[in-house]
């Protein structure tokens, strides 16, 4: 019965997307979502608790979340959703949480994208969960599970999708072989091959995140990834590496040389803002124009990072407010759409679809959490606010709406 709803589900959605599928021949005009899928639950396919969820997969309770916002339940299929003992929203009834290693969960994900015409994700896969990494013996098969349910979700829904490798808190001496070695077996199982799997210049699009002096990468490092990535007859890419938002200015011997080697760059930008003269914090986009100018002098295209805010007291045991970068209702969000409209960028990585570990998620959350623990909403506006605000200002960045400074929405 479960595998006639998956097929019959699949089947729907190929149907709504005939009409829309994205393009995903060239980089260009693609606005993506970077999308964690690391959430696990106890009873899911994976079933070793609480993962991502809480420091303790074994427990749940406030003094172990790890997540700051609380996703809106109600469309997720009952078989994806798993109840939190201890946790009632406001009106009594019992909370529940879901699992990225559920088919449903995923397909559900990129029902929304379609619907709201976001374009597709950046599918982060982390190397401490690959074979090679300290996490690989107990995560590696559910996250293999997590990128073919992408997948099929993408080829159902027209969207579509590319690799991004997570370097943080690999251990250097293992990175190489890691992010290699992953990506020669994406390739040789054909991966690469769908045809919604995003390609630039007939290559395939991938990303390495992380180039970072704090996450101890050497220059010698870095360039050993990038020729490898970008020289290798069969596992050749477009590679775009993403950077501290400092890059351009980075003096650390050897940095400024490989940071201008990539295809695109994308420095990341989440927590970088700026405050303006009624105190309100407002995203950095400042050097955005003196960047995309020493890309373009590099060869390199320029990808801009959009957040819609951010918070993470939960994951950091700090005070609830003590974090937060406020939401503003969605307007610290749409002003980076309009830096980039003003900029002529035509493509944008969203941080993040899913992020509530951070509270930079744009899917659809709850402004009634649970009362047990601090959580923060979306300050009572609707939970599909941001994914609405995400496609209109995918519409500005092509030009097919008018340039606006104000929200083009309301609630």
């Amino acid at each position: 019965m479960r595998w006639m709803l998956a097929v019959t589900t699949a089947l729907s959605y190929a149907a709504m997307a005939q009409d829309q599928t994205i393009d995903a021949t060239t980089i260009y005009g693609k606005t993506l979502c970077g999308y964690q899928g690391w959430f696990r639950c106890p009873g899911d396919a994976l079933n070793i608790g609480w993962v991502h969820w809480s420091w303790d997969t074994k427990r749940i309770v406030p003094e172990t979340l790890t997540f700051e916002m609380w996703p809106d339940m109600s469309e997720y299929r009952a078989a994806g959703r798993y109840r939190v003992d201890g946790f009632t929203y406001p009106d009594g009834k019992p909370a529940e949480l879901y699992s990225s290693d559920d088919r449903g969960v995923v397909f559900r994900h990129f029902q929304w994208m379609a619907e709201y015409g976001i374009h597709g994700v950046w599918l982060q896969r982390f190397l401490v969960g690959l074979p090679e990494g300290p996490e690989g013996p107990v995560m590696y098969a559910s996250h293999k599970r997590v990128l073919e349910q992408v997948r099929l979700a993408a080829k159902a829904t027209g969207r579509t999708w590319a690799v991004a490798y997570d370097m943080a808190a690999m251990p250097p001496e293992k990175i190489f072989e890691a992010v290699t070695n992953d990506w020669k077996r994406l390739v040789d199982a054909g991966v690469t091959n769908d045809d919604r799997y995003l390609h630039e210049q007939g290559l395939p699009v991938m990303m390495v995140w992380g180039f970072y002096p704090k996450q101890n990468i050497t220059a010698e490092l870095a360039n050993r990834i990038i020729d490898f990535f970008k020289n290798d007859p069969k596992y050749k890419v477009f590679l775009a590496g993403g950077c501290e938002w400092e890059w351009r200015t980075e003096t650390t011997p050897g940095w400024p040389e490989f940071l201008r080697r990539y295809d695109v760059i994308s420095p990341w930008n989440v927590g970088n803002y700026s405050i303006d003269k009624e105190g309100d914090k407002y995203a950095s986009t400042h050097y955005w124009q003196a960047d995309i100018e020493e890309a373009k002098r590099a060869g390199m295209l320029y990808l801009p990072v959009f957040y819609p805010g951010f918070s993470w007291d939960n994951l950091k045991r700090l005070a609830p407010g003590k974090s937060i970068i406020e939401r503003q209702g969605g307007r610290f969000f749409w002003k980076q759409f309009c830096a980039a409209a003003e900029l002529g960028l035509d493509m944008g990585y969203v941080a993040m679809f899913d992020e509530v570990d951070e509270g930079t998620a744009i899917y659809k959350v709850t402004s009634t959490p649970p009362v047990q623990a601090h959580f923060v909403g979306y300050e009572g506006l609707p939970s599909d606010w941001y994914l609405r605000l995400a496609g209109e200002g995918t519409k500005m960045l092509l030009k097919q709406r008018a340039f606006t400074r104000e929200l083009p929405l309301r609630p």
